[in-house]
């Protein structure tokens, strides 16, 4: 189970809180990629193409969730 921050916005919705946590899905992720890169138990090219295929994830969510 992952702890997420509240979000406390004045333009609240359902698909903005959604889209909050998958933003702090993402920086999560995003760190631990970057400590086992630094750790050595992946490659830069390993964590760089994860890293990229999150944020892919990410911007589809956004496009989905947000379109106005």
């Amino acid at each position: 189970m992952e702890a997420h921050s509240s979000y406390r916005a004045s333009d609240w919705t359902p698909q903005r809180l959604v889209f909050h946590q998958n933003l702090e899905s993402f920086a999560e992720r995003v760190g631990l990629l970057v400590g086992l890169q630094s750790n050595g138990k992946v490659t830069q090219e390993q964590a760089y193409a994860e890293i990229r295929k999150l944020w892919k994830d990410l911007k589809g969510t956004r496009g989905n969730l947000l379109s106005d």
